[in-house]
């Protein structure tokens, strides 16, 4: 099966999953529980899927796949906002295999979605950082295992993805970091063009059904040019994500951070313009659109960071 075919499958097969097991209600209650996801729906993404065994070599007891594989996943538990560690996970995953003689033992726990991962890039605190228990730190160049931690969730505007703080007690040297924020900042990127499409979707069939002056609103011919240019803001996102997960570097990965978070940020921002009121109650998913928009901005780098980055590599 050619690799294309295989990942088609591979989105069929995590788009079903969710389509039966998250929707607005289910994330609700996931993002609510007590370790902020729902672990019957993780266990089925780790053994059905493998989800969290995508990257780990087979040798190590993965699925030997590729970055790009990851980013699929990722990118349709991001439509429908669902809370899993996952993208924690794949980068400790990652950070773990730097190591000259890679610690089986810990990958291969990771990759059966027993145990969750988490990488801290810099701040003290990282996405599953609140339940991670396997933890990478990185000062983007050398990796450090933190052996012994403690740990404390932190208050965060997106309640659909916790934030934990992590305090190493003890730590060991891992290698040199082959660019962990830049698979980072691709594999959120990827997540961040899925929310972004699904936020659209919505609004665009609201538009359809809300009706204004005996018309539905959508009908409008200003509201018409709104949706085009949304439409092309994901879509030119969407190009440049592939072209980073098709060839990682720092440089396609801060560029891919920059579009999609605009682009998801100015869809989320109409979403709630053209929904009206209804839009910031808390029964509207719109709401969490708009909020998740805005957390994941902020993760693993302010834009302006990512903009200054470009800035460096051109001038």
């Amino acid at each position: 099966m050619a690799r294309n075919d295989e990942r088609d499958l591979l989105r069929q097969t995590v788009a079903a999953l969710v389509d039966k097991h998250a929707n607005g209600e289910a994330v609700r209650v996931a993002m609510e529980s007590e370790r902020g996801y729902d672990e019957a729906l993780w266990q089925l993404l780790c053994e059905q899927v493998g989800a969290a065994a995508l990257v780990v070599p087979e040798e190590l007891g993965g699925a030997g796949g590729e970055l790009g594989d990851a980013a699929v996943v990722l990118e349709e538990l991001g439509k429908a906002l669902v809370p899993t560690p996952l993208l924690g996970t794949t980068l400790a995953e990652l950070a773990l295999l730097a190591a000259p003689e890679p610690d089986a033992e810990a990958l291969e726990q990771l990759a059966e979605g027993g145990a969750i991962g988490a990488v801290v890039f810099g701040d003290d605190y990282a996405a599953n950082g609140d339940i991670a228990d396997i933890v990478v730190g990185t000062d983007g160049n050398q990796l450090t295992r933190w052996t012994e931690f403690t740990t404390e969730p932190v208050a965060t505007m997106d309640p659909t993805r916790r934030l934990g703080r992590i305090t190493p007690t003890a730590t060991a040297p891992i290698g040199v970091d082959p660019g962990i924020a830049d698979y980072a900042a691709i594999l959120l990127a990827a997540e961040q063009i899925g929310a972004a499409t699904r936020c659209l979707d919505l609004t665009v069939e609201y538009t359809k059904s809300r009706v204004q002056f005996g018309r539905p609103i959508g009908s409008f011919q200003a509201l018409k040019h709104r949706m085009a240019d949304l439409y092309v803001a994901v879509s030119a996102a969407r190009a440049v994500v592939d072209d980073a997960i098709a060839e990682p570097s720092a440089t396609s990965a801060a560029l891919a951070r920059v579009v999609t978070s605009e682009a998801f940020s100015k869809v989320a921002a109409e979403a709630v313009q053209l929904h009206g009121g209804i839009a910031i109650t808390w029964e509207s998913d719109i709401q969490l659109y708009f909020k998740r928009a805005h957390g994941s901005s902020q993760l693993f780098g302010l834009p302006a960071q990512h903009l200054r980055q470009l800035q460096a590599e051109v001038l």
